[in-house]
């Protein structure tokens, strides 16, 4: 099956939506910093997360570009 920016962005939506302490009007334009209140220790914890579910490594060179759940999903896309 070919992935899609589309259903990489709800893979990382549902795995959010799993803690109850994140916003639930997650969308893929959500600021993963702003939005979302994650601080750099959570945003590489949950990207640890989302790696090991899509079978996938983001380098730490790309995250820099990373600020919404469509940029996540793109560097994914880019890098399988």
């Amino acid at each position: 099956m070919t992935e899609t920016i589309e259903s990489v962005s709800q893979t990382i939506i549902e795995t959010l939506m799993e803690n109850p302490k994140v916003p639930r009007n997650i969308t893929p334009d959500s600021k993963i910093i702003e939005d979302l209140e994650f601080d750099s220790l959570a945003v590489m914890n949950f990207v640890m997360e989302i790696e090991d579910k899509l079978d996938v490594s983001v380098p730490l060179d790309r995250l820099t570009d990373v600020r919404t759940i469509r940029d996540l999903a793109e560097a994914i896309i880019s890098l399988k």
